[in-house]
């Protein structure tokens, strides 16, 4: 009966062993880097001229994942970079800055490729609703201070290309 109950024990020890748990591993994460799918400018249309206020170059978010997504996991953002938003359809937007590592202004705008509102100066994480103050088709986000520091206003319009 000896050798039956050392034979059990080795065996127990060998598979109590074998379940050893794994040291914990770190996660990595990779940081998403900016891809220029397209350009876009924000023009006056002030004392019946057309200026350019504003130029960059944009990621264009339009899946549904792209859209949920937006700028979070990033660390940070070149100036004249930003993200521009196509919705298939005009309704009101909001917006949100989960997972958002840097602030950000958020431009709402209309069917007609005009400003409608804006969120200025969104700050990282928070995720409080951010919504527009009317219908938007498209939606802009840049480095938060940008649209104070442009003069954007309600009314200036947009025109983008895609790459």
């Amino acid at each position: 009966m000896m050798k039956l109950e050392k034979i059990v024990l080795l065996v127990f020890i060998l598979v109590l062993g074998s379940c050893k748990t794994e040291s914990k591993k770190a996660i990595k994460t990779e940081t998403i880097s900016f891809t220029k799918e397209g350009e876009l400018s924000i023009l006056s249309t002030e004392a019946d001229s057309i200026r350019a206020k504003a130029h960059f170059d944009i990621e264009i978010a339009e899946t549904e994942y792209e859209t949920q997504t937006g700028l979070m996991y990033r660390p940070s953002m070149q100036l004249k970079r930003g993200m521009l938003f196509i919705f298939p359809d005009v309704s009101a937007r909001s917006f949100y800055m989960k997972n958002t590592e840097f602030p950000l202004d958020i431009i709402y705008i209309d069917e007609g490729q005009k400003i409608v509102s804006f969120q200025k100066d969104a700050q990282p994480y928070n995720e409080s609703s951010l919504p527009s103050n009317a219908p938007a088709k498209y939606v802009l986000e840049i480095n938060a201070g940008l649209s104070e520091q442009l003069g954007l206003q309600v009314g200036d319009s947009i025109s983008f290309s895609r790459n």
